[in-house]
């Protein structure tokens, strides 16, 4: 056999492992993904940059945080194509935002990682204020490495300076804070499932803790996942507790139960639809649509779940 032939069998080959690894259902989980589309520009043609953030809701309305750009894209997914009727909001008080969210009013909020600043837009992008907690306890200094929003619009913010996680009301009043655990490495992520607990990730341990809604502290709920993961950096939660960690390092996405089981992982590293390539934040609905911000594949990718 030619060298030119192996390098064809081989590209096959290749080929077929990451459409087997797109639709092979997860262990203990009747579960699989869909590829859908991906999203590589605005309704301009203007291409995305280096995208680290994507907000979702209910309604396949999405929010892009186009990093490289320094600017949020609003997109609606409907019957599995991207409207191109973009919404782009670009101003001055935004200069490098690497995440976003939705609230049940359709507010926008975005991390600016240069400025350490949350900030909140109106549904149709103007920008109407930062989010600064009112009446936070000492030390009343505070750094955001992320944040999120839970089902009744409460806001929770991973304080690094000060080791803790902060909740808001919708206001942005302080409610209570959670102090990090003891040991750890690096806390990345946060995430509320639909019951109020909250979840945070330590991508240097590849550990995710817990604190129930009512809880007084963190506790873990896995052991090192370093086995299935390089660097967990992101993660969220569906409508049945299950948890999806991206692996920023690796170019893949692990699930776990409410219990902090692993049931699976998705896709590699690649460039090819459906693989990925330094991802960042995911984003997951009650429809089983899933968002994923593809960081270095410059794109945003869009899949289904499949049970």
């Amino acid at each position: 056999m030619t060298k030119a032939l192996v390098k064809i069998f081989g590209m096959i080959a290749v080929t077929l492992v990451s459409v087997l690894l797109l639709l092979i259902p997860f262990s203990g989980a009747a579960i699989k993904f869909k590829y859908i589309t991906s999203i590589y520009a605005d309704a301009q043609g203007v291409p995305l940059k280096q995208p680290e953030g994507v907000a979702c809701n209910d309604q396949s309305h999405l929010v892009v945080a186009d990093t490289g750009n320094g600017r949020l894209l609003k997109y609606v997914l409907k019957d599995g194509t991207v409207e191109t009727g973009t919404v782009e909001i670009k101003i001055a008080q935004l200069s490098y935002p690497i995440k976003a969210e939705l609230n049940s009013k359709g507010d926008v909020y975005a991390l600016d990682r240069r400025k350490r600043r949350i900030l909140r837009f109106t549904p149709e992008g103007t920008f109407k204020d930062y989010v600064e907690p009112v009446g936070l306890t000492s030390p009343a200094e505070y750094v955001p490495r992320s944040f999120t929003i839970d089902r009744e619009d409460k806001i929770y913010i991973l304080d690094i300076l000060s080791e803790r996680v902060l909740t808001l009301s919708p206001e942005g009043r302080y409610l209570r804070h959670l102090k990090f655990p003891q040991e750890y490495g690096f806390f990345s992520d946060i995430a509320v499932d639909y019951k109020g607990t909250v979840f945070i990730v330590d991508s240097v341990k590849g550990i995710v803790h817990s604190a129930a809604k009512l809880s007084t502290g963190f506790s873990p709920i896995t052991k090192s996942l370093k086995e299935y993961v390089r660097f967990p950096a992101s993660l969220t939660s569906d409508n049945r507790g299950r948890m999806y960690l991206m692996d920023k390092n690796g170019g893949s996405m692990i699930i776990l139960g409410q219990d902090g089981s692993f049931l699976g992982r998705q896709s590699s590293m690649g460039w090819k639809e459906g693989w990925l390539n330094y991802p960042a934040q995911i984003c997951i609905n009650d429809k089983g649509e899933i968002f994923v911000a593809d960081t270095n594949n410059s794109r945003v990718q869009i899949f289904s779940v499949v049970e």
